[in-house]
């Protein structure tokens, strides 16, 4: 499944693990798996990424976040959000989130993600049927009514340079897994309709 081998020095050699992924598969009943939320700032992203977390948890299923201002505090606390920066941000998250699969993980990234290349190299990472992408739609509108942590307003004022959706580009997938609008629907219908979907589809065995 991982195919995150990307080095081009001969001297760095890619140790494979004695567990195989069916052996993990049987004994953690799930199927590693990056389940990516993009969407606009004040979508829901992280709002249905982080409750759906919880809901797996609860079952006993090994889950984590990684969401677009933690990993900033860290793993990528040294870039910008000027185009490259943002590109190189999802690059490295992109990485993180194929170890998090390979481990046998269903690891959920809440990431806005703006840009298709970025998102089509980490579904690239996995594979087929690893890579769950998931587009919270909400809508402008919505979004910048909510703005919850008033970056709209920064925005639309020159406060904050190269905002999604306002003076950088937004590039909507075209065809994802699972397109949601969180207008009128409540948080934990959707993720119903998440979990719903990785049982469909094997990622979740039933038990």
């Amino acid at each position: 499944m991982f195919n995150g081998r990307v080095s081009s020095t001969k001297d760095i050699v890619w140790h494979a693990s004695q567990v195989t992924e069916t052996r993990r598969t049987e004994r953690l009943g799930q199927q590693g798996t990056i389940v990516w939320f993009t969407g606009l700032s004040g979508s829901g992203k992280s709002t249905l990424a982080m409750a759906l977390e919880a809901r797996l948890l609860d079952e006993g299923r090994p889950t984590f976040v990684l969401d677009g201002d933690n990993v900033r505090h860290g793993l990528c606390a040294d870039l910008g959000f000027d185009d490259g920066s943002r590109r190189e941000n999802i690059r490295r998250v992109a990485h993180v989130s194929a170890l998090f699969a390979q481990a046998g993980v269903i690891v959920l990234t809440a990431f806005i993600s703006p840009f298709r290349a970025e998102r089509a190299l980490a579904r690239g990472l996995v594979g087929a049927g690893a890579f769950i992408e998931v587009h919270v739609a909400t809508s402008m509108e919505e979004c910048e009514r909510r703005d919850p942590k008033g970056l709209y307003g920064r925005a639309r004022a020159g406060e904050i340079p190269n905002f999604t959706g306002i003076d950088s580009p937004y590039e909507a997938p075209e065809s994802p897994e699972l397109r949601l609008d969180t207008t009128g629907r409540t948080r934990d219908a959707l993720v119903e309709v998440i979990r719903a979907y990785l049982v469909d589809e094997g990622r979740i065995l039933r038990r």
